[in-house]
């Protein structure tokens, strides 16, 4: 069986093994692919992993003896599903891995903007507080979590853990969800009343038609000027112009993304180098232990296909 994995390199950068799936077949894993490449390198390919490398219906059709795409995320439009469906490969994906750490990247962005935790870090490096008169200074408002309102758009899995950890710190918690019955402490609202009334907002729902740029100018009018904004779920839903203008003019305080809508992001992004704007490179999936769930997972999709019943289908 033989199996290419396209872009390796941020599941693995080194510190994982690949030796679990090279017991199923020859394994050949490339860091990185570019677009010209794709066909190249899977043309004697029974079955394919990638992340973000996109396989095109074009790619599909030119390759007949593919008859599986292992996508090495949640999301998978980077398949086209409707050609892959047509020639009757199987394409999966790989559910909650990461779950945790991402709930945990809502939480870092927000202690650092509740306690500017950097700044202060920061400016020690520097002697300041060695220099100081007093046992204890602070420049920057800090900001008590507890009695403070989150709202979650979206409460899948990570909404759901970032709620929890929200309730644990004795934020309240309302949602804009489609769910009936919610535990008990977090309330469902519409989501005008959840931009009103939040004092942090964060964005755990899917991309797709509804939802991009959910954060647009009309939703950040009805933010308060105190409000955060947290996007760890998907770039394109936030208008980042708008954005950018709604943290120009003091409209709200801070925004925290982990995803922005093009990554890398191009030098011209709005968002880049404004002050209260903190911007992490798409990390909040990749702590060691998810990745290692990660690999697990995906070597097992493809262990499950070659048996005979795979598992996590998509399309």
């Amino acid at each position: 069986m033989k199996i290419v994995v396209l872009d390796g390199y941020t599941l693995n950068p080194g510190d994982l093994s690949w030796e679990n799936l090279k017991t199923l077949g020859e394994v050949d894993v490339f860091d990185r692919t570019a677009p010209e490449l794709v066909l190249e390198r899977l043309n004697e390919a029974e079955i394919a992993l990638t992340n973000k490398t996109i396989i095109t219906a074009e790619h599909i059709s030119a390759l007949p003896k593919l008859r599986y795409i292992g996508v090495l995320a949640t999301g998978y439009n980077v398949v086209d599903l409707q050609a892959a469906k047509k020639a009757g490969i199987v394409v999966t994906n790989i559910p909650a891995y990461s779950t945790a750490s991402v709930a945990q990247m809502v939480f870092a962005h927000l202690l650092n903007v509740a306690q500017h935790v950097d700044h202060y870090a920061s400016q020690n490096r520097a002697g300041r507080w060695a220099q100081s008169i007093d046992f204890s200074y602070a420049d920057t408002p800090l900001t008590e979590l507890q009695g403070k309102t989150m709202g979650i758009i979206g409460l899948g899995n990570t909404g759901m853990a970032t709620a929890r950890i929200a309730l644990a710190f004795g934020m309240n918690v309302v949602a804009m969800t489609s769910k009936k019955e919610l535990p008990q402490g977090i309330r469902s609202v519409s989501r005008d009343e959840l931009f009103r009334t939040s004092d942090v907002v964060s964005l755990h729902c899917p991309l797709c038609d509804d939802t991009r740029h959910i954060i647009n100018a009309q939703a950040l009018s009805l933010m308060k000027r105190s409000a955060i904004l947290i996007n760890c779920g998907r770039g394109p839903l936030v208008d980042e112009d708008a954005l950018s203008r709604a943290l120009k003019n003091g409209q709200i305080q801070a925004a925290c993304l982990d995803v922005l809508s093009s990554e890398p992001p191009k030098a011209d992004n709005p968002l880049l180098g404004l002050e209260n704007c903190y911007i992490t490179p798409h990390i909040a999936w990749a702590s060691k232990e998810a990745r290692e769930r990660l690999m697990t997972i995906a070597t097992n999709n493809v262990r499950c296909f070659i048996s005979g019943k795979p598992v996590n289908v998509v399309g």
